[in-house]
């Protein structure tokens, strides 16, 4: 009789963890322009050190998988996309938002004040949110899983 009961702790465990792990904004991440709806990318999100960083883990749109950042200036000048950090020191508010000085677009060399959140409808869907002054643009980027 112990049996079943452990196969449904092991099972109600796994569950948990999966849920738990659904609800979180770190992973890979499919970036998905918010003009075309096209696929552009995977950007990895890890925390270090209590922050947010992300890097563009690869390039998905067809011809730009070995792309350089050509627009760039000083030493991400010709750099290569693919491994280049995007999102720098992204710090947690008390909403669960993240927030932060520097959202790296390498097609454009620009960078952005930037909110990143789950959609509280959708926790397989991130909301990335860039500001250049009161302007801002949002992109929803879904999850990849493994």
């Amino acid at each position: 009789m112990i049996y079943p009961r452990l196969s449904l702790l092991i099972l109600l465990f796994l569950c948990t963890s999966t849920f738990v792990n659904a609800q979180s904004v770190f992973g890979k991440w499919k970036t998905i322009d918010d003009r075309t709806g096209k696929p552009k990318g995977i950007i990895h999100i890890y925390k270090k050190e209590g922050k947010m960083y992300g890097y563009v883990e690869e390039i998905l749109e067809e011809g730009k998988k070995d792309a350089v950042c050509i627009k760039c200036d000083g030493e991400l000048k010709d750099e290569p996309v693919v491994g280049m950090e995007i999102i720098t020191a992204g710090e947690k508010n008390e909403d669960g938002e993240w927030k932060g000085k520097r959202l790296f677009d390498p097609e454009q060399a620009m960078s952005f004040r930037f909110r990143i959140w789950l959609n509280p409808d959708d926790p397989n869907e991130l909301k990335v949110r860039g500001y250049l002054a009161f302007i801002y643009r949002t992109q929803t980027w879904l999850r990849v899983e493994g």
